[in-house]
């Protein structure tokens, strides 16, 4: 008795499947890490944190006293006519400010004036958390 052997057309999903999910572990675990583009020392401070209703404006000064909006770099004068633009956009634009704590403080204060000319009244300074001891 001869067998005749066929060829299998069928795909196998399988190694597939394994390979997205592997993927998908991958990006769910490096996501947020993801979120935090420039490093800054942040002060330290006891009080809680706010709760949040909407997308803040981010606004930073790194260590250099470089000042980005939302991750691009701008000088004081283009902040503050980004932010007359955004406040057009946006019903009740909050704005978030982290500055290094290396910077002078003359400069934030140029910052939060910036924001202030610019029409926005909500603004808030990050600060972290001390480490308990």
């Amino acid at each position: 008795m001869a067998f005749k052997k066929s060829l299998m057309s069928d795909i196998n999903v399988t190694p597939f499947v394994d390979v997205m999910l592997v993927l998908l572990i991958i990006f769910m675990v490096t996501a947020p890490m993801m979120t935090h583009g420039l490093n800054v020392r942040l002060p330290k401070a006891t009080a809680r944190s706010l709760p949040q209703k909407s997308i803040p404006i981010n606004v930073i000064i790194d260590a250099k006293g470089h000042i980005y909006l939302n991750g691009v770099m701008v000088d004081i004068n283009l902040l503050q006519q980004k932010l007359i633009q955004m406040r057009s956009q946006i019903k009740q634009p909050r704005v978030l400010l982290r500055a290094d704590r290396a910077i002078a403080y003359g400069l934030v204060a140029k910052v939060i004036s910036a924001i202030k000319r610019a029409g926005i009244e909500k603004l808030g300074l990050v600060t972290q958390l001390p480490v308990k001891r």
